[in-house]
């Protein structure tokens, strides 16, 4: 018989699925045999991607800075394919306006959507892992938490810094529950967010500074988030991997 797949049954949100990273997330835990739920406010590609996946994937449209939003799409989830025993915080919003220009409605938005949505997913899914005493929460980082924007903005270098907090303060609280909670920090990873949001100037003169000489693929992303779900990374939690070609090595 065919060896058992890492994952094999278990759910996971992802949330940001319909963006690039999301995307190649979902791809690869479902070939680690998840049943994926995804999380997105843009309802037409999850229709896309459920059409592409199968009947073990399912898209849920949310806004996960809305709390109430986000408990009635968790009881979508578990009445779907039950209790959550992945959560992927990957939805984020990037803004590149420093401080002096950032607008406060901007400022609340961008922490809404990078800080609260992933707080309030953590706070829907926690109470059945620690039933369990299994669980895997993966958080979207940034290279931005610890430079504080090479070229981002200040809401969300700021987010990114706080993210890191929720990850330590998670990880500590639910250790002892079988609970992992980790976070991956990419630079510059090969999506919209990047080659739109940079001029063809700053694009090169980044692509200078990164040792590796080269974007960050989707796809890297998604492998450093399977392997921070499996089964053999239990011993890890509270750890921020950092993923940016040499660009930043502390």
């Amino acid at each position: 018989m065919p060896a058992a797949l890492p994952l094999q049954d278990k759910v996971a949100v992802v949330t940001g699925a319909a963006g690039t990273m999301g995307r190649a997330t979902v791809q690869a835990l479902r070939a680690d045999g998840c049943r994926v739920a995804m999380v997105d406010r843009a309802e037409a590609p999850l229709r896309e991607l459920e059409a592409a996946h199968g009947a073990r994937v399912a898209g849920f449209a949310c806004d996960i800075a809305d709390p109430e939003a986000v408990a009635s799409t968790h009881a979508a989830v578990r009445e779907r394919f039950g209790e959550v025993d992945i959560l992927v915080n990957n939805a984020g919003v990037l803004t590149n306006n420093k401080l002096e220009a950032t607008a406060a409605a901007e400022w609340r938005q961008v922490l809404a959507v990078n800080l609260d949505g992933a707080f309030y997913w953590a706070q829907a899914v926690v109470p059945a892992m620690k039933a369990r005493r299994w669980g895997r929460i993966v958080n979207t980082g940034s290279l931005a938490a610890k430079t504080g924007g090479l070229t981002a903005g200040t809401a969300y270098s700021v987010s990114k810094g706080a993210m890191g907090a929720l990850t330590f303060s998670l990880a500590r609280e639910l250790a002892g529950h079988g609970v992992t909670c980790n976070a991956i920090a990419p630079a510059y990873v090969r999506t919209p967010m990047v080659t739109a949001q940079l001029s063809a100037g700053q694009q090169a003169e980044l692509l200078r500074q990164i040792p590796v000489g080269r974007w960050c693929e989707p796809e890297e992303f998604a492998h450093a988030v399977r392997f921070l779900a499996s089964p053999l990374s239990g011993f890890i939690t509270g750890e921020i991997l950092d993923m940016n070609g040499g660009l930043l090595m502390d």
